[in-house]
């Protein structure tokens, strides 16, 4: 290639620092089934009411990798009787490599990560709620982009009332 062409890159000159992340391997942390009523729980008629907690942990490993570590939680109740309880905590180790703004990190690690393990997270808990005997159940769509931006504005809002009173104290948890 000619050092002339309009195109043309010269081999020494410094490339950009290239943006990727990239999933490395995925797997299940731990996981636990309950059926704290069993057998007679399946006596009783089919009406729960589900509760579905979701939370992130993230822990660097160097060398621009995480360890990220999703827990499902589900809870199905007849009335006040827990029929059952499963956790999940799907797994993946990340390389996040070309993001220097902190912001932009933290928004891949806490939005784009988790989505990328949820599909396995929703899967190990759908196998265990039927293995443990009951109807299939299949959790909806997250959009964790969604909620780390409404968890930023929450952390946003208290800073700004903290600032305003000084005597208030927030906690914001995910």
């Amino acid at each position: 290639m000619a050092a002339d062409a309009p195109n043309a890159v010269p081999t020494n000159a410094p490339q950009a620092d290239a943006r990727q992340v990239a999933l490395q391997k995925f797997y299940v942390k731990d996981a636990s089934v309950e059926v704290p009523l069993a057998p007679q729980v399946f006596t009783r008629p089919w009406q729960p009411q589900v509760d579905v907690n979701v939370g992130t942990a993230v822990q660097p490993l160097g060398d621009d990798q995480f360890n990220l570590v999703l827990t499902v939680t589900v809870t199905a109740k007849l009335g006040e009787d827990v029929a059952f309880l499963v956790e999940v905590q799907q797994a993946g180790i990340f390389v996040v490599r070309g993001f220097t703004n902190e912001n932009e990190r933290a928004a891949i690690l806490a939005g784009y990560c988790p989505s990328l393990l949820f599909p396995f997270a929703r899967e190990a808990v759908s196998d265990f709620v039927q293995k443990a005997g009951f109807p299939q159940l299949l959790l909806q769509p997250i959009n964790f982009e969604a909620l780390f931006l409404e968890h930023v504005n929450r952390q946003r809002a208290a800073a700004g009332q903290a600032g305003a009173d000084a005597n208030v104290n927030v906690q914001v948890s995910h």
